[in-house]
């Protein structure tokens, strides 16, 4: 018996927690730190505007003359983005993010984050079918 393949929002992290784009590079270090995650959305208002990864942050606060405590988020967000809808199918976006080697995909509905999935997500997702699979 074939089973469909699910879509990511089965899989992926619900309601991510974000920050606006004037947010200074060091308060979202300390953020995502405090929660230990390594992708932070970043939003204009209401609306998705980026993504700022923990190697990002890290890499501008090397920086000489970079001021995290005055430097924003907005200034170095990844535009481009992996984004994708709550609908798409779970084995298009690893395989998408496996042939980039994006470390994200944000979920979007509505220009609103809805979703995150990681490949932290994605390696629990594969455990679950690993799991599935034996217990046939």
């Amino acid at each position: 018996m074939h089973r469909a393949i699910p879509p990511i929002q089965k899989y992926m992290t619900t309601t991510p927690v974000t920050v606006q784009q004037n947010t200074t590079i060091a308060e979202a270090h300390k953020l995502m730190q405090e929660h230990n995650f390594r992708h932070l959305p970043v939003m204009k208002g209401t609306e998705f505007f980026g993504v700022v990864s923990d190697r990002d942050l890290k890499l501008m606060e090397s920086f000489t003359g970079v001021d995290p405590s005055k430097a924003t988020v907005g200034d170095i967000a990844h535009k481009d983005a992996y984004t994708i809808s709550p609908d798409a199918q779970t084995d298009d976006v690893v395989k998408t993010m496996a042939t980039h080697k994006y470390g994200s995909a944000l979920i979007i509905d509505n220009k609103k984050v809805v979703g995150i999935f990681t490949t932290v997500d994605a390696m629990n997702a594969f455990a679950e079918v690993l799991e599935a699979l034996l217990k046939k």
